[in-house]
Parts: structure tokens; sequence; C-alpha cells
């Protein structure tokens, strides 16, 4: 048992070692630097309104013709698997870029697509932020921002109070 443990790490010591000194491979398996993403972000376009059916092929062929394409992604629900229902395209050079934009509002696979330059994301700025913790969006009923009005006076709580952040009147007892 110990003896084909072994042979395994073996075997997958020289597979790894294969495909990391590989010509081939060499593009895929190192991570990409600041300036590399920027320069590939600068070569994309952002593809909307895509078909849930179709596939990397098909988009590749439809945006042929505006110069060579490198890659081809279509975004997927990591849950379900399913298409997103939209693409990014890495173009060869920028120039691909402008003529693929010429492609806005034209119709694949039965539908109009959007076709826009892919942004560059920026570390720390979420699209989906709405607001921070303090002073942006409040949670919910009875949320107070701060225990000191602007002041520095504690107003005094009068009866009780639970979770919610509701009030139950003083004259309320249970038992």
């Amino acid at each position: 048992m110990e003896e084909e443990a072994e042979k395994l790490k073996e075997v997958q010591y020289e597979t790894e070692k294969h495909l990391i000194m590989s010509p081939q491979a060499s593009g895929v398996f190192y991570p990409m630097t600041a300036e590399e993403k920027v320069d590939a972000d600068n070569r994309s376009v952002y593809v909307g309104n895509v078909d849930y059916g179709s596939t990397a092929d098909e988009l590749e062929v439809h945006f042929n013709g505006c110069g060579p394409v490198n890659r081809v992604t279509i975004l997927c629900d990591k849950f379900s698997g399913h298409p997103k229902g939209f693409a990014y395209i890495e173009f060869s050079d920028r120039d691909s870029v402008k003529t693929a934009m010429a492609l806005d509002e034209t119709l694949f696979r039965g539908r109009i697509i959007k076709v826009l330059p892919k942004r560059t994301n920026m570390p720390g700025i979420s699209s989906t932020d709405r607001g921070s913790q303090r002073g942006g969006r409040l949670r919910g009923r009875g949320f107070r921002s701060s225990r000191y009005n602007s002041s520095g006076y504690q107003p005094r709580q009068r009866g009780r109070s639970f979770r919610g952040g509701g009030r139950i009147p003083t004259w309320y007892s249970p038992y």
C-alpha cells in the first residue's frame, strides 16, 4: 500500500513538473501582474444579453471579423452552473476593441447583444456596495446610528425595549 502511494506521489510530481515546464502552459499557470491585467482588460469587450445556449466557439466566430480572438469567457452561476447571459472577449490587439464596438446592438442567436469595452475592476470598490455601515443604509426598524445625540447627551430609555428596536409601553406588564 505504501509503495503504491509513493508511486502515485512520484507520478503526480512528474506530471506537475512537466506541465509547468511545457511551453504551451507557460502563459496559463503563472499569475498575471496588475499591468498585464489592465492590458488584457484594455483588449477585451463585455458582451451582454448573450443567449443562454450559445457557446464560446459561436461567439468567437461572431467576433472573428473584428480581429484575432485570444479568449472567450462566458460567465456561469457558481451554484447551478447555468450561464449568466454575458461574456467577455479578449482580442490580440487594442484596435479590435474599437472594431467590436460596431457590433453593438446587432443580432446574435435571435437576441440583440450589447457590446461595451471591458472595465478594469478597482480593488476595494464594489458595484454592489450600496453604502457603508455608518450613515449609509439603515438596518431596519428602530435603528439608531449613535447612542448619543450631537450634544453628547444620552436620553433616558422609557419602557422596555426588545431586540427589534421597538418599544413596549411602560403600562404593559405581562405578569
